[in-house]
């Protein structure tokens, strides 16, 4: 289940919070650092518990949940400045992830920003828009989050409610994406609901943009119209599981617990329907919010919890300790866990709140049974609604829940009550839930050391693995803009790239040639269009400690070349650098001779024009005006290992690039072994993905010849 709400889920929540206008802003609390919590007590009804998770969601929740003793600094200015306030509007700016709340005293209005993309935000402004007060203190490109400065939102993104036909066909002309990809991001509609639109539509998610045909046009808009439509009008929403076997779970649940149990099989929560998973393991919900609080109600609740654990165990831990990471099972085992021990011990610190506060209790309570005793519970409900120590009744449980003073001496922490039982009857169910749950963790512990057992196995192996100098290669879902053509590395870091095919030579010219980077292509036909780029490329990256001997850190950057305005300033070894590339990536590999020729020319030289009569095909184009040749180039390049942004990657340059990048690096020549051969050897001995090293080599037969990285000394 993702944990970050999507501009889809914003709308809805912003609908259901609507609901809330009219209601009180009461404490504010902060029980984690990335959690603030606010209290709004609307006239009439139980109050709620406003959570937002800082750039991850935020919901409405009625749960019983620990808070600090002492407020943190973010909590005392919203107290100071909220505190019994009247919400009067809620709105969605744009179709962003980005709520802005309005709230009324008698010295004016107050806005509260919340912000749920990146890392997130919460901004408390002034009437005039100026930061009271923020979560964060943030500085981007374009605006600066602090105190005292004028709040800016981000620029705005699509929004999809105002996607027409014309601007639809511009999104998808423009694209060079496939379908799922251009709605996800140029049409701001995410992955789910772009999924979704798709389904509807019933087109494939792979199919290109820019060549849907006017027939599929016209369903993906109505698909996009229909949906809109369903999250502008519907009131509930839904929620989808894992297998049968955990939604049976969930509608056998008889109580609060065994639905919390249950819903570790919740797979996604939507505001529309989402045609394209199980229908028969979805359920109707009545809110959003409840929704949200359902899968992540008992983690966010026990908040102030994990932060007071978070303290000790930040005492003295390894730092190897920290970056460790158990597998897919053991995380979840370990999540079971953590669970168990959280909720156990909010019912623990619950369970003392009460002992510690038995005289304000136990006056309440005999207050309480006395009404009850004389009026029905309807009756005492309503006269409740001006009591500010109870909050809610449910006559069916004969519970009723009651907040226990804070450090203030105002309403705090919440706890339900059973009428019928004493305040020591009550506390003691509350020690042993917690003890309940303590027993069912003894069992997920023991699973957990099975899974942990066998961790350790693979540890060692990766101990050994790093003794041998072996990187631990990725197989990643999502690649580098470059690893889709061929790439290069020259001297200071620049990147030349060019194209695999046909169609990537054309992509190269019109995507990645700008009018101050250089063309490069081999004197041969067919050989690929190249790029070598006057701004893209590699910086590295100094105090990374934990890397194999031999192997280097990278990092992208875009803003080589400073102080240069043209590709033609860069120092000319690098013009016979990409050069060489070039001929290496061409058929010159392997038609047997030891040197070949290539060219350069200006961008503006690179034409798909042609003269009268004459046509193209796709990948070729014609070059006017002079070139700058590059004669007598070597048909070898080298290969070294780097971590690129943290993936281990085999990198390709001429054999003077690599061997003075690299202690450790490997000479590729012409040869009559097979480059999968080739490939397989090298990814054995330093840990890389086969892929990744067969992409690096050239279209043809190789020899190797090795420089450390074969054979460990």
């Amino acid at each position: 289940m993702r944990e970050q709400a999507s501009s889809f889920d914003v709308a809805r929540i912003v609908r259901e919070l609507s609901k809330m206008i009219g209601a009180r802003a009461r404490k504010a609390y902060q029980p984690h650092y990335e959690q603030v919590v606010i209290r709004l007590n609307p006239k009439g009804v139980p109050s709620s518990d406003l959570v937002i998770v800082s750039g991850r969601r935020l919901y409405l929740s009625q749960r019983d949940r620990p808070m600090p003793s002492q407020p943190s600094q973010f909590a005392m200015v919203l107290r100071k400045h909220l505190n019994n306030s009247r919400l009067i509007a809620v709105e969605q700016l744009g179709f962003d992830r980005i709520i802005c709340m309005t709230f009324e005293h008698g010295s004016g209005k107050l806005k509260l920003i919340i912000e749920l993309f990146r890392d997130g935000n919460v901004l408390l402004l002034d009437n005039e828009g100026v930061i009271i007060q923020p979560l964060t203190h943030a500085k981007y490109a374009s605006r600066s989050l602090k105190r005292g400065v004028e709040y800016l939102p981000p620029p705005a993104a699509v929004d999809p409610r105002e996607i027409n036909r014309k601007i639809l066909d511009k999104l998808l002309d423009e694209s060079d994406d496939d379908l799922i990809r251009t709605l996800a991001a140029r049409g701001n509609l995410g992955r789910i609901y772009g999924s979704a639109i798709c389904a509807l539509a019933e087109l494939d998610e792979k199919l290109s943009s820019k060549e849907l045909n006017n027939e599929q046009r016209e369903k993906l808009e109505n698909s996009i119209k229909t949906l809109l439509e369903e999250l502008a009008n519907n009131e509930s929403s839904k929620m989808w599981f894992e297998n049968k076997n955990m939604l049976d779970l969930w509608n056998n649940a008889i109580d609060k617990s065994g639905k919390d149990s249950a819903a570790q099989g919740i797979k996604e929560i939507a505001p529309i329907d989402l045609r394209y998973l199980d229908e028969k393991l979805s359920i109707d919900i009545p809110t959003l919010c409840s929704g949200y609080d359902s899968v992540f109600g008992p983690h966010d609740a026990s908040a102030f919890i994990r932060r007071e654990e978070e303290k000790l165990v930040s005492i003295g831990q390894d730092e190897g300790e920290k970056k460790a990471k158990l597998d897919r099972r053991a995380d979840q085992q370990r999540t079971a866990i953590d669970r168990f021990i959280s909720q156990a011990a909010i019912k623990q610190e619950l369970g003392k709140a009460m002992q510690e506060n038995w005289t304000h209790l136990e006056d309440i309570m005999k207050q309480f049974n006395e009404q009850i005793s004389k009026l029905t519970w309807q009756e005492v409900a309503e006269k409740s609604r001006d009591i500010q120590w109870i909050d809610r009744l449910n006559p069916e449980k004969g519970t009723f829940v009651v907040f226990l003073p804070d450090e203030e001496g105002d309403p705090g922490s919440s706890v339900t009550l059973y009428a019928n039982k004493s305040v020591h009857q009550n506390a003691q169910k509350y020690f042993e839930d917690a003890r309940t749950l303590k027993d069912k963790s003894k069992g997920a512990k023991k699973a957990l050391k099975d899974t942990e057992d066998a961790k350790s196995r693979q540890e060692k192996k990766k101990a050994k693995d790093v003794a041998a100098g072996r990187v631990k290669g990725i197989q990643r879902s999502k690649k580098f803009w470059f690893e889709k053509y061929r790439w290069g590395i020259l001297d200071g870091g620049n990147i030349i790239v060019g194209g695999r095919d046909a169609r990537g030579n054309d992509t190269i010219v019109r995507k990645h040639l700008n009018s101050n980077d250089l063309y490069i292509h081999a004197d041969l036909h067919g050989a690929p269009s190249c790029s070598l780029k006057l701004k893209d490329g590699f910086i590295p990256l100094s105090g990374i400690t934990n890397l194999p001997e031999g192997v280097i850190s990278l990092q992208i950057s875009q803003n080589l070349g400073e102080g240069l305005e043209d590709a033609r300033e860069l120092d000319e070894k690098l013009f016979s650098q990409a050069a060489q590339l070039a001929v290496c990536w061409s058929r010159a590999w392997g038609s047997g001779g030891a040197a070949a020729t290539a060219f350069h020319v200006r961008p503006s030289q690179v034409s798909k024009q042609t003269e009268s009569g004459e046509s193209l095909g796709r990948g070729s184009f014609v070059v006017r005006g002079q070139r700058t040749w590059h004669r007598d180039l070597p048909l070898e390049m080298g290969i070294g290992i780097g971590v690129i942004n943290g993936v281990p990657l085999p990198i390709c340059g001429t054999v003077e690039t690599i061997s003075n990048l690299f202690e450790k690096w490997i000479k590729i020549m012409p040869g009559r072994e097979k480059k999968e051969s080739i490939a397989n050897k090298i990814a054995k001995a330093t840990g890389l993905t086969q892929d990744d090293v067969l992409a690096t080599l050239p279209p043809g037969g190789c020899m190797i010849e090795d420089h450390g990285i074969m054979h460990k000394s």
